[in-house]
């Protein structure tokens, strides 16, 4: 029981070296009447098909006109991908300790063209901790546990510029009370943005 326990844990989407053997996937998406390919493979989050959340944020964010923005917990890159494409003047990091996922995220930057994006490996904003956005994306390993997911709403600030954004998707029956408090308590203030299929996009803007 106890080895079977670790070979779940050790493939889970959001470790950092996944054990599994890849076998790899390809989704045809469409965002706003935009058509994306991407390659996915096992041990990375929704490898079959985009997830609903993802499709809702996506079709819902609000991006700046210039500046940088950060997909966190990126996976194969279809959030970080998506706003290269909307906006080309935007500069997009996306971030994920997955090393699977972050090498497709990279593929999938190449195969759809986008000159305005990187992919970097590590957990939640270290990699990035250097840089300030303009706008963060997010949806949540909620599998990582709460406390993964707080972390992602409590210390994003601290690679926010003034007035810039934190968007996240999160299921309505989970934490729909609980998460725009957190907002509110970060940000002072939280939006609700989008709702659709049990899910909601929560805003919140970073006012020094």
């Amino acid at each position: 029981m106890t080895k079977n326990k670790k070979k779940l844990t050790s493939d889970h989407y959001f470790s950092s070296s996944p054990k599994s053997e890849t076998n790899y996937g390809l989704i045809r998406a469409k965002f706003l009447g935009r058509n994306f390919e991407f390659i996915t493979a096992s041990s990375v989050f929704s490898k079959r098909r985009i997830d609903t959340g993802t499709q809702l944020l996506v079709e819902s964010m609000i991006l700046p006109e210039k500046g940088s923005v950060l997909d966190i917990g990126c996976g194969y890159g279809a959030v970080g991908i998506a706003a290269a494409r909307f906006n080309s003047k935007l500069q997009i990091y996306m971030t994920d300790v997955n090393t699977r996922a972050v090498n497709l995220a990279k593929k999938n930057i190449e195969n759809n063209k986008i000159a305005n994006a990187q992919a970097r490996c590590g957990h939640l904003y270290e990699p990035v901790e250097d840089l300030k956005f303009d706008c963060i994306l997010s949806n949540p390993p909620v599998s990582a546990g709460m406390e993964t997911v707080k972390t992602i709403i409590t210390e994003a600030k601290k690679n926010m510029q003034p007035e810039a954004v934190f968007e996240m998707v999160i299921r309505s029956k989970i934490g729909a009370k609980m998460f725009p408090e957190l907002f509110s308590e970060t940000f002072g203030n939280c939006t609700i943005v989008a709702r659709g299929s049990g899910f909601r996009v929560l805003l919140g803007k970073y006012s020094k």
